[in-house]
């Protein structure tokens, strides 16, 4: 994950070189904001490409860190219109793209990410003013992403969370998947034996709750999405009453339709309250049958969810 690897170079003291897209015309892998991390070892941590334009902006990052005085590189690539292959890739993506190339090391505290990363840590939006020319670096007032000048402004992007109520074995792939695409976990359970460090990533917040009680962490932690699935219809039933009063755009419940209807009858008039935003049976329709398979399902509805979108095909011209 990017994060860590920018962590750790930073805690080393080492410099690195952000690649940050600052502009695009037609169809591009990335759009402005989005970057990726170089290091002087020639190791490097995300994409802007499919893997067409890092191995250039690679030569240049390191170019960049191996520098004495110069702090910044623009790039232009440019596949519009031309059957030509370019840099020897054949891209073929009808599309152009803008690269900084911003060298962060300690003179600079490693802004602007640094910032970006405690924002989003905080769960607040912040925005900073990026000279392309010279590499300084200021707070900015405006939060929209946009290259004006010889300014880019980049903004903090808002990680999504997600709260999985139950510590079964089949929350393991869910909470793989969620932290492979970047989403922050929080995983609670009223079972001691199923809260194990060990089974889930050192970013997974793991919380033991043995009355079900969600407050200690809604009160310290604003969600994107939950799912309920303890497998556990006491505990099901304790978990959607709690999420019924808090404002969370997506509730998946996990279970056939059967499940659902019981929960309702005992949950009685607080259903209403979770109808508009329950997904049950929680997840897409990808005939999967294995734990995996339906982890996939779900996170996978989630994206699409917080997207605005309905998870259909591309190809379905939608």
């Amino acid at each position: 994950m990017i994060r860590n690897f920018f962590e750790q170079e930073r805690a080393a003291g080492r410099p690195l070189v952000a690649a940050i897209v600052i502009s695009t015309e037609g169809s591009t892998y990335r759009k402005p904001g989005a970057f990726m991390l170089f290091a002087a070892t020639g190791e490097r941590c995300g994409l802007l490409s499919g893997g067409c334009l890092e191995g250039d902006l690679q030569d240049h990052a390191l170019a960049l860190l191996a520098s004495d005085n110069q702090r910044t590189v623009v790039r232009h690539y440019d596949s519009r219109g031309s059957d030509d292959a370019i840099w020897g890739l054949g891209l073929g993506c009808e599309g152009a793209m803008q690269v900084l190339l911003l060298r962060l090391d300690s003179s600079n505290r490693y802004q602007p990410l640094s910032g970006l990363f405690e924002a989003d840590d905080a769960q607040r939006l912040s925005a900073f003013d990026i000279d392309i020319q010279s590499g300084a670096v200021t707070k900015s007032v405006s939060c929209t992403t946009e290259l004006v000048g010889t300014i880019f402004r980049i903004v903090s992007s808002k990680t999504a969370r997600l709260l999985v109520c139950g510590a079964g074995p089949d929350a393991e792939p869910v909470e793989k998947l969620a932290t492979l695409i970047g989403w922050r976990v929080t995983i609670v359970d009223h079972r001691p034996a199923y809260i194990q460090s060990q089974r889930f990533d050192d970013r997974t917040r793991l919380v033991l709750s043995d009355r079900f009680d969600l407050a200690p962490i809604i009160g310290t932690e604003t969600f994107d999405a939950a799912v309920v699935m303890s497998h556990h219809l006491i505990a099901d039933e304790h978990y959607l009453k709690a999420l019924a009063a808090i404002d969370i755009p997506y509730i998946g419940l996990l279970g056939p339709l059967t499940r659902r209807q019981r929960l309702f009858a005992s949950l009685g008039p607080i259903s209403k309250k979770l109808i508009p935003r329950l997904r049950a049976p929680v997840g897409l329709d990808l005939g999967g049958r294995t734990p995996e398979e339906i982890a996939l399902s779900i996170v996978a509805e989630i994206q699409a969810a917080l997207n605005g979108r309905h998870g259909a095909p591309f190809s379905s011209g939608r």
